[in-house]
């Protein structure tokens, strides 16, 4: 982890500035964080209850992205990126929207799974990965970030107001209702709250400034095993069993071709 990747980041028991110390990192009052040897840290304030993604569910989701599948989403969340400084990706997974986003900035990703930080970790050479949980506080400077990210992630507004600097920018992708259409119907997964927009509004009502949004829509073509990875490494892995998955998806006729529909929306942090 970069030098300068450490500085942004802050002990999550009392918010003290972090020094490298050996392998280690270590606020003023002594609490010590190890690196792991995969190269990133964790920096929980204890057992969090948000279960992080399995490793099967991460594994998944590094093939699905790597394929290419999601780019279109990749390219538009690096154009809504417009904003200077270092960039903070809160439940970053594999990294993966982060580099695409990095530019000539250094970064910080955020997930409360550690087999997602160790691909993360490893994901560009100017970005370094912690464990957290997204509804502790979290483990940055207050005012650190130029740009925070939250992708398919959990949002809590105060904490990533807290950690941008003022004028910095918020980047938040959300799916919309007909995301994933003609494969989740088929497989009787979780289908989008038709309400997400508004709930998103309202999270972010009194933190953030709405700037721009874009619809960004396009037909995906999957083999059964790819289609199987896009369900396999999002929330509705969580509700049924790979076994299931396999008997269901082996009656869809190939290729699958379900549609990807999000909504990327770029807010400024208020005064």
């Amino acid at each position: 982890m970069l030098d300068e990747v450490v500085e942004l980041l802050a002990c999550p028991h009392c918010g003290l500035d972090l020094e490298r110390s050996g392998n280690s990192l270590r606020c003023s009052s002594n609490h010590v964080f190890d690196f792991a040897r995969q190269g990133y840290v964790s920096l929980l304030s204890g057992r969090s209850k948000v279960v992080g993604d399995t490793a099967e569910m991460v594994a998944a989701r590094a093939g699905f992205l790597g394929a290419g599948h999601y780019d279109p989403i990749a390219d538009a969340v690096a154009s809504a990126v417009t904003g200077d400084g270092p960039v903070v990706d809160i439940g970053a997974g594999t990294g993966f929207y982060l580099t695409r986003a990095l530019g000539d900035r250094i970064g910080v990703a955020l997930d409360v799974s550690k087999y997602a930080c160790r691909r993360a970790a490893r994901a560009h050479p100017r970005v370094g990965a912690a464990v957290a949980d997204a509804w502790q506080p979290l483990p940055i400077r207050t005012g650190a970030a130029g740009v925070v990210l939250n992708v398919f992630a959990p949002r809590n507004a105060s904490e990533m107001r807290r950690i941008l600097r003022p004028g910095g920018e918020l980047v938040v992708v959300i799916p919309d209702p007909g995301h994933l259409t003609g494969l989740v119907d088929h497989l009787g997964l979780l289908n989008v709250d038709e309400s997400k927009p508004e709930r998103l509004a309202e999270q972010l009502g009194g933190h953030f400034t709405p700037l721009e949004r874009r619809a960004v829509e396009f037909r995906l073509e999957l083999t059964r095993a790819e289609a199987l990875a896009a369900v396999a490494m999002g929330p509705s892995a969580w509700h049924t069993t790979p076994e299931a998955l396999e008997a269901k998806i082996a009656a869809l006729p190939a290729p699958v071709t379900p549609t990807a529909a999000v909504t990327v929306a770029r807010y400024r942090r208020t005064p």
